[in-house]
Parts: structure tokens; C-alpha cells; sequence
């Protein structure tokens, strides 16, 4: 592991046993001492840090926790933990459809209800990392654009007056085919993760379902022991 990579998780273990009972990081130049490291390697760490939303930098004040941080489970990739300044989201194609029978199921949607299929490329620091195909109820987005799928689609939706809950996230490991590895400019055959995301709104409602196929992907996982799930797992035969 490399040293930044280290120090990150560290620090991150301390947040989240309460180590900083002040809710305040040492300052960097004494990171920078207890890690036996340069400035610019703990500065790389602080905006890491800062970038998935664990703590903030106070200008002349400090490094500080973010409020009830280490009460709450972290989930951080390699994509939301790169600040939306360093993605680019490049469209294929947008068209609508009639919506099939699991797009109904999905979006809870009448037969002859229509749905946004689009597909696009992000690129993070100038290279092609994802292809993500993704399929939303046309009655809840009527004007969607081309244009919109170049920018975040959950800024989009927040713009459109819709409160966003929660996603339901999962991953395979899948090997990249053909048409992929056309699209991202790389070897058919590549190791990759394909992310399926379904989204949700506050009352329940789904709004998006997306399927990502990213290069190079990492994430990490950090959640509270769970006693009780833990005793009821030994008790399962």
C-alpha cells in the first residue's frame, strides 16, 4: 500500500474510533511529523479527505470532523471521491422508447408510458474510466436533454424540484468486451466492475436505473460492527 493510501485509511480508522474527541485534526505540519512524510504528501491526504466529505479545512482555523461523522457508515469510490471538476461526462446517444416490461416494474409505470435511455462516457484527468447506460421514466422528466447528461443527472434532478433519498448499488466483476473496449479506447478483454444503480427518491419512487462499466475501479467500505446481525449469523445453520 502506498504511503498516502496508508495515511488516509489511518486517519480515517481514528475518525471513526473517536480518537479526535475535539473534532479536530492535528495541523499538517504535525501529520506531516508523525507520518514521516513531506507536506505535500499530507496535503494530498487533507484534500482527499475533504474531497469524500469526511472533514473540512477552516482557513486559518483548521481541520475539522465533520458533525456526527464517525456515527454513520462511509462508502467511497474512486469516482465520488474525485471532485466533479476532474469528471467529464461526454453523451453517446439520447432517445425515449416505449418502456418494456421490467422498465414497468422498475418505475412503477403504465404500459404505454415511455422512458430516457441514454448512454455516456465519463473521463476523469483526460482518460476514459466508465460507460454508464441508464434509463429514466420520461413522465418524471419530460425536457430532459442531451445537453443535461453531460452535467451530474443528480443536480439535474434536484433542479427539477425532486428530493433525492438513497441508491441501491451493486457490483460484478466482468471482463470488457468488444463494443466496450471500442468505446473506452482500450483492450477487449480488460478486468473492469459493472455497477448497477438504482435511485431513489424520498417517497420511494424510482427515478433513474443505471449500469456503469468502470476501469480501474476501487471502493471502500467503512460501517459500524453490527453485534447483532453478527450473533444471528453463527445461529444460521
Amino acid at each position: 500500500m502506498k504511503k498516502k493510501e496508508f495515511i488516509i485509511n489511518d486517519l480515517l480508522s481514528k475518525i471513526y474510533q473517536d480518537y479526535y474527541s475535539d473534532g479536530k485534526l492535528p495541523t499538517q505540519r504535525q501529520l506531516a511529523e508523525f507520518y514521516e512524510v513531506s507536506r505535500y504528501t499530507i496535503q494530498a491526504v487533507i484534500a482527499k479527505l475533504r474531497d469524500i466529505g469526511v472533514i473540512n479545512v477552516i482557513q486559518g482555523s483548521g481541520i475539522f470532523v465533520r458533525q456526527n461523522m464517525s456515527q454513520n457508515p462511509l462508502i467511497y469510490n474512486s469516482i465520488t471521491a474525485t471532485p466533479y471538476s476532474r469528471i467529464l461526462s461526454k453523451p453517446i446517444y439520447l432517445k425515449k422508447e416505449v418502456a418494456t416490461e421490467a422498465d414497468r416494474r422498475m418505475f412503477e409505470i403504465e404500459k404505454e408510458d415511455e422512458i430516457w435511455e441514454f448512454q455516456r462516457i465519463r473521463i476523469v484527468n483526460y482518460q476514459i474510466v466508465q460507460i454508464e447506460n441508464s434509463r429514466l421514466p420520461y413522465k418524471l422528466f419530460p425536457n430532459l436533454e442531451k445537453e443535461d447528461i453531460s452535467n451530474s443527472i443528480q443536480e439535474y434532478v434536484q433542479c427539477k424540484g425532486y428530493k433525492i433519498s438513497h441508491y441501491i448499488t451493486s457490483y460484478t466483476p466482468i471482463l470488457i468486451n468488444k463494443e466496450q473496449s471500442q468505446l473506452m479506447a482500450c483492450k477487449k478483454g480488460l478486468p473492469a466492475m459493472k455497477i448497477q444503480n438504482r435511485c431513489l427518491l424520498r417517497d420511494g419512487t424510482v427515478y433513474e436505473y443505471s449500469e456503469v462499466i468502470a476501469l480501474d475501479y476501487s471502493c471502500t467500505y467503512i460501517t459500524p460492527f453490527n453485534k447483532q446481525n453478527h450473533l444471528q449469523r453463527k445461529q444460521k445453520k
